[in-house]
């Protein structure tokens, strides 16, 4: 491994916060990474990291040394990024990480105009309803509901509306509710959504003359993922609160039917969220053309 090579895996091995990790986002050994690591320490005559069996630290040294060659890195890249070749052909992997529902609503089932577009561009789906660590992880960019990370760079790429429905069964048995908050009592059911990470049930979120409130309904059944969310409902489980995307086929066909739809909430905007030292990559600049114009076909009225 030469020593460009070796710096980068240095500023992986940092900004994973492991040797294993590192080893298998830059697709090296973990042998061959360790060796060069101790090679580019043995060069600058300094430790870089303390490692033991369960973790590793970075020494004084060596952050000071990842912060100047996270920067020329960071400008290597850029002036790579901004060649002509690289304009006309984008080439390489692009890790992008989403939730279930956009992944297999959205992106995966137009996803070969993209293929077709950038030959070159070898994509990597990473598809978990949790938020992950962009930088730790090694993820280009990311589809997200919120702009609330201040480390990262936000992109607006659209938005999606909400839909509140049932299967025919299910209304058949319970009655359509008129309003909110007839959900939260006895006579109904509402399957949950609940994050994997808190464990807490969402809220389910709704207008009333312009002006937002919530209902909390009791949950007998509660899941943490896209699809079996919709797959509860189909069963008929009870009420579900998603996004329409997700149930507007369901609906179309009469496996689903939506209620309250003159309270529906203010549509959920969506984000590209990307680490800074991705901003001039030429990849996730294609990247977020072709979702942006992706998601604008979605901008209709729900009926």
């Amino acid at each position: 491994m030469d020593h460009l090579q070796a710096i980068r895996a240095f500023v992986r091995v940092v900004e994973a916060g492991s040797f294993i990790r590192a080893s298998e986002s830059l697709q090296i050994p973990y042998a061959t990474l360790s060796k060069s690591i101790q090679a580019l320490e043995k060069r600058l005559r300094v430790k870089l990291l303390e490692r033991t069996t369960r973790r590793v630290s970075v020494t004084e040294d060596g952050a000071a040394y990842y912060q100047r060659m996270r920067q020329l890195l960071d400008e290597l890249d850029d002036v790579e990024a901004t060649l002509g070749r690289a304009h006309a052909s984008p080439r390489g992997r692009l890790r992008v990480d989403t939730g279930g529902s956009v992944a297999s609503g959205i992106l995966i089932p137009s996803l070969q105009t993209f293929c077709t577009r950038y030959p070159d561009i070898d994509i990597q789906l990473g598809v978990t309803d949790r938020t992950l660590d962009l930088i730790g992880e090694n993820i280009d960019c990311a589809i997200r509901s919120s702009a609330n990370d201040p480390a990262m760079v936000a992109h607006r790429i659209g938005a999606l509306e909400w839909t509140t429905c049932a299967s025919p069964d299910y209304l058949a048995r319970h009655g359509s509710p008129s309003h909110p908050r007839q959900i939260a009592s006895d006579d109904h059911t509402v399957v949950g959504y609940f994050l994997a990470r808190t464990g807490r049930t969402q809220a389910l979120h709704f207008l009333d003359a312009g002006k937002p409130f919530e209902v909390e309904a009791h949950n007998r059944v509660s899941v943490n993922e896209s699809n079996a969310h919709v797959a509860t409902a189909l069963a008929g489980l009870g009420l579900v609160h998603t996004l329409d995307f997700m149930v507007r086929a369901h609906i179309e066909r009469g496996e689903l039917v939506a209620v309250l739809k003159e309270w529906r909430p203010a549509a959920q905007d969506v984000y590209i969220v990307y680490p800074p030292n991705r901003q001039l990559s030429t990849k996730v600049r294609v990247f977020i053309d072709w979702a942006t114009a992706l998601f604008a076909e979605r901008q209709y009225p729900v009926e």
